[in-house]
């Protein structure tokens, strides 16, 4: 447990477990749960035996996204809540760049439903593994609020006619329906979620963390790139790469026909 804070963690294997601890408000992301779940993205980007981290939701949700009841109690305050909507929004997009951002790759384990910023959260992770039930909903259209921020990570991971339909229709998708768009990797029986997390943990501490870091930190970046500049920058992200003990040793152990020992670095 995470203090006192509406979270679990748990570090083994080189994998931190980061588990959203509060199904009775169906893992709600309030000013408490967005705090501390950066807190433990912090803690686990100290801790240089992490190596993956994968997020999942206790219950039957995974997360039903922003805490609507304590948002409107914030009505009450004299200028209306500005302050507190101000606040909650710019901690909740923060902690979505810090997974982003993040140097080791982040899996969403995804049981029951992710609706508006949980499925934000699900959409800001670099891999998503879904069980068959799941579903996931931008329903706030439908509440006369529109969903703009998980629209920011669901349009950087779905085309933008399926992100429009989600946004526009509030209508939840399956899913199968989120495994075609692109928003999971996978789509498995319930059974099988932890199973496929663990084997996409498995393959990825068996690599350098080093390059891991260095391919993923490459990823986001050219993606906002013009073309001609994204390929200037991963050349001399190449270039380093090439420089790195770890791609010397990987590239020898490749060629001796033998397993590479990485040094990490």
């Amino acid at each position: 447990m995470a203090g006192n804070a509406p979270l679990h963690t748990k570090t083994e294997d080189h994998v931190c477990h980061i588990t959203l601890a509060n199904p009775a408000s169906r893992n709600a992301l309030s000013i408490a749960m967005i705090e501390a779940i950066g807190g433990a993205l912090e803690q686990a980007d100290r801790d240089k035996n992490v190596r993956a981290i994968v997020i999942r939701g206790e219950g039957p949700v995974f997360s039903a996204g922003h805490d609507l009841k304590e948002m409107t109690a914030a009505r009450n305050q004299p200028d209306r809540g500005r302050a507190f909507f101000d606040r909650t929004m710019r901690a909740c997009s923060a902690m979505m760049q810090q997974i982003v951002s993040h140097r080791v790759p982040v899996i969403a384990a995804v049981h029951g439903t992710a609706t508006a910023a949980g499925c934000q959260l699900v959409a800001s992770c670099d891999l998503a593994v879904a069980s068959e039930d799941a579903k996931f909903i931008t329903p706030g259209v439908n509440l006369g609020l529109f969903c703009s921020t998980p629209m920011v990570a669901l349009s950087r991971n779905v085309s933008n006619k399926h992100a429009m339909e989600m946004l526009l229709t509030g209508e939840a998708a399956s899913a199968r329906h989120a495994e075609k768009i692109g928003l999971v990797n996978c789509a498995v029986p319930a059974d099988e979620v932890e199973p496929r997390v663990k084997s996409f943990t498995d393959l990825i501490i068996a690599k350098s963390a080093a390059i891991v870091k260095t391919g993923k930190q490459a990823f986001y970046r050219q993606a906002e790139m013009p073309l001609q500049e994204a390929y200037d920058y991963c050349a001399q992200v190449m270039v380093e790469n090439m420089l790195q003990r770890d791609a010397e040793e990987g590239i020898n152990a490749f060629l001796e026909k033998r397993e590479p020992h990485w040094q990490h670095e």
